[in-house]
């Protein structure tokens, strides 16, 4: 085991690898805007979208978005295990390669195929009565696999290099707690540790059903347990989903001392949040079955404890932390710290709204209203996304910082906008999913809810226009910072 702990600077081939990553990521992520923008455009009836094209498009939107903020999370992290450990860039690139190939196989599968049985695909749904040809089912399934196979070499390799470089017990800072002599190993490690274990975990029980998937398709006959199937599914989308999101913190910890001058300490509350949340986040996914009344009483509790225990700690501990590194700093507020601290904003508002949506008698309510895509909207598009933007602009090093910081601030004000349309449609329980809401049997929540919509994909489109002039400060900034006489 090394003892060494210091930061070292990537390569300018490790640079590029992540800018190659993250670049695909946010070309991935405007495409899905523009999606979701269309499917909000159906529902406020200003565009027409047949059944088949809307739950089509609808489900592109789901497993794209999950699908690129995750592998954009892995990338970041892979980013922060090069300062520290020895990845492999050979294993990140066979990754890129698997993951791009998963994408196109399921643009064709979903846009052209039209296969549209959600993000979940629950079993035996996709199998049965499909309005979609056998092919696209079988290009999904082999698509998922491509991309989860890539998540799963990429993470694996970044578990590698930091037990290599730490030992197991130290990258969890596991000695924290036995003596507090030498130097702890860095906040980001603890992080990107925390994040590997839970993503390969999380990947391997999504690869275990989607060979089943694989199974029945080649043998219609077969029959599994639905509801196994559905708790597999649960456990792969939101671990993935939810692992993203630490993967943008994880950088938060790295970077953020960099402009404040002050080193993120791991004390001994630190180790434990964090190791806590590895734990729960594996058994969070229950708050997804409530509704699922043959699932045992005693998961459904456990559920409730999880979705909790996963939330708070790690929460808590990093708004501390943040607030300890910007108080009295000196912190100059340039693009990225300004947008790593709204984007924890927003992932702290979305977490709120989630954890009141994972409480039971909560749930009974909200669970099939606009307020469960209000939340994950917030604490994706107002948040993780706002860090991601951040750390590409601090890889790219852009010199265009006025340019971004209008981005910014247009990408805030169209985004709170679009996801205050989701909450307020929740409160007011307009129904998720719906193509349209034109045959609900209620005339004033079909005006209410058209009208949101409408607003929704106004404030979308708000939100796209200062993620393009976000674009276009990277392009600018990078001809600057490459020719500062300009």
């Amino acid at each position: 085991m090394s003892a060494r702990a210091e930061t070292r600077e990537p390569a300018a081939r490790d640079q590029r690898l992540v800018a190659t990553w993250l670049t695909t990521m946010l070309a991935v992520f405007l495409l899905m805007v523009v999606l979701g923008i269309t499917m909000r455009l159906s529902q406020g009836a200003v565009v027409s979208l047949s059944f088949p094209d809307f739950y089509a498009i609808m489900t592109m939107h789901g497993l794209g978005m999950a699908g690129s903020l995750f592998a954009a999370g892995i990338a970041m992290v892979w980013f922060v295990a090069a300062r520290y450990a020895r990845p492999s860039r050979a294993a990140m690139w066979i990754a890129y390669a698997l993951f791009v190939a998963g994408a196109v196989a399921l643009l064709v599968a979903t846009l052209v195929g039209k296969f549209a049985a959600g993000w979940y695909a629950l079993y035996p749904l996709p199998f049965l009565k499909a309005t979609w040809p056998s092919w696209a089912t079988g290009a999904t399934i082999i698509a998922l696999m491509a991309m989860g196979l890539a998540w799963l070499v990429a993470q694996l390799d970044i578990l590698r290099a930091l037990a290599a470089e730490y030992g197991i017990g130290r990258m969890f800072a596991w000695d924290r707690f036995r003596r507090q002599d030498g130097a702890p190993v860095p906040a980001a490690v603890l992080i990107a540790s925390v994040c590997a274990v839970a993503g390969i975990l999380g990947t391997i029980v999504g690869a275990a059903t989607l060979m089943m998937y694989l199974f029945k398709w080649f043998a219609p006959a077969t029959e599994f347990d639905p509801l196994l199937l559905k708790n597999s599914m649960f456990m792969f989308g939101h671990t993935i989903v939810n692992v993203a999101m630490y993967c943008g913190i994880c950088v938060i910890y790295e970077l953020m001392p960099g402009f404040t001058g002050r080193p993120w300490k791991v004390t001994r509350t630190v180790v434990l949040a964090w190791n806590a949340t590895l734990l729960f986040i594996l058994f969070a996914y229950f708050h997804h079955l409530y509704m699922d009344f043959a699932q045992p009483l005693a998961l459904q509790v456990l559920g409730q404890i999880a979705s909790y225990g996963s939330a708070v700690p790690a929460t808590a501990v990093t708004v501390f932390g943040l607030g300890s590194q910007i108080h009295r700093s000196g912190l100059r507020w340039s693009f990225v710290p300004a947008a790593f601290t709204l984007g924890i904003l927003g992932w702290v508002l979305g977490g709120i709204t989630a954890v009141v949506d994972s409480t039971i008698a909560v749930n009974l309510v909200f669970h099939n209203t606009l307020w469960v895509p209000a939340h994950f909207h917030t604490y994706f598009l107002v948040g993780y996304v706002l860090i991601l933007l951040g750390f590409l602009f601090q890889l790219l090093r852009s010199g265009a910082e006025r340019l971004a910081k209008v981005g910014l601030a247009v990408m805030v004000a169209g985004g709170y906008t679009f996801v205050l349309m989701f909450f307020l449609g929740g409160m007011d329980s307009v129904p998720r999913r719906f193509a349209t809401y034109q045959t609900i049997p209620y005339p004033w929540l079909v005006e209410r809810a058209t009208e949101l919509a409408k607003w929704g994909a106004g404030a979308g489109s708000v939100f796209l226009v200062g993620a393009l002039i976000f674009c276009v400060s990277l392009v600018l900034g990078r001809r600057r910072s490459a020719n500062p006489d300009e």
